[in-house]
C-alpha cells in the first residue's frame, strides 16, 4: 500500500485553538492551543493562524499551477508570499509590523507564531493546488524536517484585503517528495547528523536507539537528563513515556484473553460491577476500551488539575469521573480515551488479584527483561529518571514539568522506561514471549480508521505508509515525548525518547522512519 494522499480539509477547521500546550493528550500526541480560533496539533499536527470564517475550499480539488517559484498575480498570492516572507525571516519585528498591516486580530498569537517559526525554521513553498482572487491553497515543507503540510489562506474581497483565514495542516508525504530510502551505513551518517543538528539547536535531548533483529544498527544519547545538575542523558536514562503504557496495558489484557480469563466482546460492568455509572458498564465493552470507540472520553483537564496529587490509585480516578456518562454510541466512532485504557487498568486488578502495578511487571516487563521500567510515584527516587522540561504556558525558556505530572504513571500512562527496555519489549514481542501469535495478531492488526495509511489496533496503532508496515505507539505532554515503531517484516526496531516538548521525538522517529530500508 503506498502513501496516499488525503483529501484536503475544507474551511472551516472547527473547535481547535494556538501554541501554548493544553495538557491533553489523544491519540499519543499533543494537541496545542491557540488563541483565536482555527486550528491546531502538533505531533499528529495541525496549525492555524486567523478567526474562523465560513469560508469553502474551491471545488474540483488540485489544479494545474505555477511552479513552486512563481505564484499566480492574485490578492491572495501576493498576501500569503508576503506573510512567508515575514514569517521565514524570524524577525519579530518584520513579523508584528506584518501583521499589524494585514491580520490585526493576529498580534496576540506574534509570541506563538513565533516559537513556531524557531522550531520549524520557516516553511519552503512546494506546491500550488488551487488559486483564485481571494483563496490560495498548496503545501509547504518544513525547513527542519521531511513534514509536508497543506495550507489554505483566504484573504476579505474588500480593501485593503485583510487575511481572514490562513490555516495549516500536516499530511502524509505525497509520493512526489518522498525522500529516498537509504543502506545500513548511508542511514547511519544521516541520522546522527541530524539528531547533532536538533541537540544543537535545543530542539532534543533523550536518546534513541535503531535495531535490526535485536543487533543494534545506531545508539546515542544527546543533551542533558537534569540541567540544574547537568547530568547527561544516557541510553538507561529512564524517560517518562506518556501514552506509550497502554502498549504495555493491552498487552497484559491479552494475556488474560489467551489464558481464557476474559472475552474482549465482554461488558465492563461484567468486571466492575460496583462501577458508578451501571449503563457505561453494561454498554461498553473491553473491544470498544482497546479501540478507544467507547466514548469514556479524557480525564485530563481541569478536574484532573485541581486533583492530580490525589489522585493516587485507579479507583481514584473512577470515584472522581465514574458517574459521567458515554460521549456516543459505543463502537460508533474513534475517539481517544485515556479514561478507556484506566478502567481496563481496574479490569485486570479485578481478575487477576493484583495491582495493576504488579501484574504488568510480572506479565510484561518481567518476561521482556524491562529492568528499568515501571510507574512508581514522582515522589520516590528513582535513579537515572530524567527531569522533563516544557515550554507550555507561554514559556521562551525550558522549565521543569513537574507541576503537571500525576502522582504516578497508570494503565492510561505516564510511566518511564528506557530505550533499551524498549527495544526488549519489542523484541519479546515479535518473538512471542509474551502473546501466541494468535494473540500478537489480534494485539497488533489495526481495526479502526485513524488516519492516513493508519489504523488503531489495541494499545498499537498499525501503519502502512509507503510500503512500510509497521506497529507502535508515542506518547506526549510537556515535557514528555517518545515513539516506539516495530517493523514486523524487516525486523527493524526504532525507539526515541525525550525530556522536551513534542515532537522533540516524534521528529527524529519520522526522520528514520523515511529512510529506513524497507528489508
Amino acid at each position: 500500500m503506498s502513501r496516499a494522499v488525503p483529501e484536503r480539509p475544507a474551511f472551516p477547521f472547527a473547535g481547535l485553538v494556538c501554541l501554548d500546550i493544553v495538557r491533553r493528550v489523544e491519540q499519543g500526541k499533543l494537541w496545542l492551543q491557540i488563541s483565536l480560533g482555527v486550528l491546531a496539533v502538533v505531533g499528529g499536527q495541525s496549525y492555524g493562524f486567523g478567526k474562523a470564517a465560513e469560508v469553502k475550499r474551491p471545488d474540483g480539488g488540485a489544479v494545474p499551477a505555477p511552479s513552486a517559484d512563481s505564484l499566480p498575480d492574485t490578492a491572495a498570492a501576493r498576501q500569503f508570499s508576503a506573510w512567508l516572507a515575514a514569517f521565514n525571516s524570524g524577525d519579530a519585528t518584520r513579523y508584528k509590523q506584518f501583521l499589524e498591516k494585514n491580520e490585526p486580530a493576529g498580534l496576540r498569537r506574534l509570541e506563538s507564531e513565533l516559537r513556531l517559526r524557531e522550531r520549524t525554521g520557516g516553511f519552503n513553498l512546494k506546491r500550488i493546488e488551487a488559486s483564485s482572487p481571494t483563496t490560495l491553497t498548496g503545501l509547504l515543507q518544513e525547513r527542519t524536517s521531511d513534514q509536508i503540510l497543506w495550507f489554505g489562506l483566504r484573504v476579505e474581497e474588500e480593501a485593503p484585503g485583510h487575511i481572514s483565514i490562513l490555516a495549516l495542516q500536516p499530511i502524509p508525504t505525497p509520493p512526489t517528495f518522498l525522500v529516498p530510502r537509504l543502506n545500513e551505513t548511508a542511514l547511519v551518517t544521516a541520522v546522527r547528523a541530524y539528531v547533532e543538528g536538533e541537540q544543537a539547536a535545543d530542539h532534543f535531548s533523550g536518546a534513541l536507539l535503531v535495531a535490526k533483529n535485536g543487533k543494534t544498527v545506531f545508539s546515542g544519547a544527546y543533551g542533558l537528563a537534569d540541567r540544574e545538575k547537568k547530568m547527561p542523558c544516557k541510553l538507561g536514562t529512564r524517560f517518562r513515556i506518556g501514552s506509550m503504557n497502554k502498549m504495555f496495558t493491552a498487552v497484559a489484557i491479552l494475556t488474560l484473553v489467551e489464558a481464557g480469563k476474559l472475552k474482549v466482546s465482554d461488558p465492563v460492568g461484567k468486571y466492575l460491577t460496583d462501577y458508578p455509572n451501571k449503563e457505561l458498564a453494561a454498554r461498553v465493552t473491553v473491544h470498544h476500551l482497546l479501540t478507544h470507540t467507547g466514548g469514556t472520553g479524557d480525564f485530563f483537564g481541569r478536574e484532573f488539575t485541581a486533583h492530580r496529587t490525589e489522585l493516587r490509585t485507579l479507583r481514584d480516578y473512577t470515584a472522581l469521573f465514574g458517574k459521567r456518562d458515554v460521549k456516543f454510541e459505543p463502537g460508533s466512532r474513534f475517539d481517544y480515551s485515556n479514561y478507556g485504557f484506566l478502567l481496563l487498568g481496574l479490569v485486570i486488578e479485578k481478575i487477576s488479584g493484583q495491582s495493576y502495578h504488579d501484574y504488568v511487571r510480572d506479565h510484561v516487563y518481567k518476561p521482556a527483561g524491562m529492568t528499568s521500567t515501571g510507574e512508581l510515584p514522582e515522589n520516590e527516587n528513582v535513579p537515572d529518571r530524567a527531569t522533563g522540561y516544557t515550554k507550555s504556558e507561554g514559556r521562551n525558556t525550558w522549565q521543569p514539568n513537574t507541576e503537571t505530572l500525576p502522582y504516578r504513571g497508570t494503565s492510561a500512562g505516564g510511566g518511564y522506561s528506557t530505550v533499551e527496555d524498549l527495544v526488549r519489549f519489542a523484541s519479546a514481542l515479535v518473538s512471542h514471549k509474551l502473546l501466541d501469535a494468535k494473540h500478537t495478531r489480534l494485539l497488533t492488526t489495526g481495526t479502526v480508521d485513524t488516519g492516513p495509511g493508519t489504523k488503531y489496533a489495541y494499545g498499537f496503532e498499525d501503519r502502512t505508509l509507503d510500503d512500510l508496515h509497521s506497529w507502535g505507539h508515542g506518547g506526549a505532554a510537556p515535557g514528555i515525548n517518545g515513539e516506539l515503531r516495530i517493523y514486523p517484516e524487516s525486523g527493524y526496531v526504532v525507539a526515541v525518547l525525550s525530556n522536551l516538548d513534542p515532537l522533540a521525538a516524534g521528529r527524529i522517529a519520522s526522520f528514520v522512519d523515511a529512510r529506513l530500508p524497507k528489508k
